[in-house]
């Protein structure tokens, strides 16, 4: 061994050889296969630039692209009893859960905030399907029932982003329990008078779509997303036979009757911004990022 050996080698091996090049950096579309560099998917909201295909997006990066400025203040929620049931299948259901937060950096499958969108104050909630499949347990009603108080007492529009692969199974009863817990928040929105706007985003099934899901003002869907109670795989399975093209997906849904529109994700904040400004009897909003003008004094005209 000598200094070539030890020193000169090495040295020479670290300026010619190949840099390793971080996984996280490309993402691989679901639908066409291309690669995305994750800075442009990122300002593109996670939707393909080749197929417009909708990936998943998280509540966060979601609310930061809804709200002016993405400044939104997060709504507390209570948390219900840790483990009611004592459930455990292939893991304790307590070991599940710290699982999924250390994955998402969430405490769980729903995400609760207020804010302005486009001037206009909205509280908003929205299911992270990465969490559990944004299932439907104690801790999503709980934060379904603050979101309707929190509008009902600021007099503000509610608007909910569901994805989830319904009921929580870990909870049994006490997740189907959520089914009319959350009917009854949204009952509290009707009897206040206040628009209360569901955007169903891919995929949203089961219990989720049999209750808080489908009882909106309005009713709006990303391209795509499947929406269902049954999976389209069950029911062919149990009727023995082969379904329509793009069944259970927004494009056959909104054909009919079952939606008021689908909307790409990036025409989705304008859209929304309109409707609730429609639904609360305010003018339209103005553009760009100045107030409305004060309105002349009577008698006086603009110079």
């Amino acid at each position: 061994m000598n200094w070539i050996t030890n020193y000169v080698r090495p040295r020479i091996n670290s300026l010619f050889s190949r840099r390793e090049i971080p996984e996280n950096l490309w993402s691989k579309c679901d639908a066409c296969g291309t690669m995305l560099f994750h800075r442009e998917l990122k300002d593109n909201l996670n939707v393909c630039t080749q197929c417009g295909h909708h990936m998943a997006i998280t509540p966060r990066a979601r609310f930061a692209a809804l709200f002016d400025g993405g400044v939104f203040s997060e709504i507390e929620v209570p948390l219900p009893a840790a483990d009611p049931l004592h459930f455990r299948d292939q893991k304790k259901y307590p070991d599940r859960l710290r699982a999924a937060q250390k994955e998402t950096g969430e405490k769980e499958a729903m995400l609760v905030a207020t804010g302005e969108m486009g001037r206009t104050p909205i509280v908003a909630a929205a299911q992270d399907f990465s969490f559990m499949a944004g299932s439907m347990g104690m801790y999503v009603g709980n934060a379904i029932i603050a979101a309707a108080e929190t509008a009902v007492r600021h007099k503000r529009p509610l608007i909910l982003f569901s994805a989830a692969g319904g009921a929580r199974m870990q909870e049994g009863i006490l997740s189907l329990m959520q089914m009319p817990r959350t009917t009854v928040a949204v009952q509290m929105l009707r009897e206040a008078g206040l628009p209360y706007i569901v955007v169903l985003t891919h995929p949203t099934t089961g219990g989720v779509t049999a209750s808080y899901a489908m009882l909106g003002d309005v009713q709006i869907s990303e391209p795509g997303a499947l929406i269902c109670f049954a999976g389209p795989r069950v029911i062919e399975q149990t009727i023995r036979e082969k379904l329509p093209e793009g069944f259970q997906r927004a494009e056959y849904l909104l054909e009919h009757g079952m939606l008021d529109r689908v909307t790409p994700r990036g025409a989705l904040r304008e859209e929304l911004i309109t409707i609730t400004r429609m639904l609360m009897g305010l003018p339209p909003a103005i553009k760009g990022d100045l107030p409305a003008p004060a309105p002349e004094p009577s008698g006086k005209t603009a110079e």
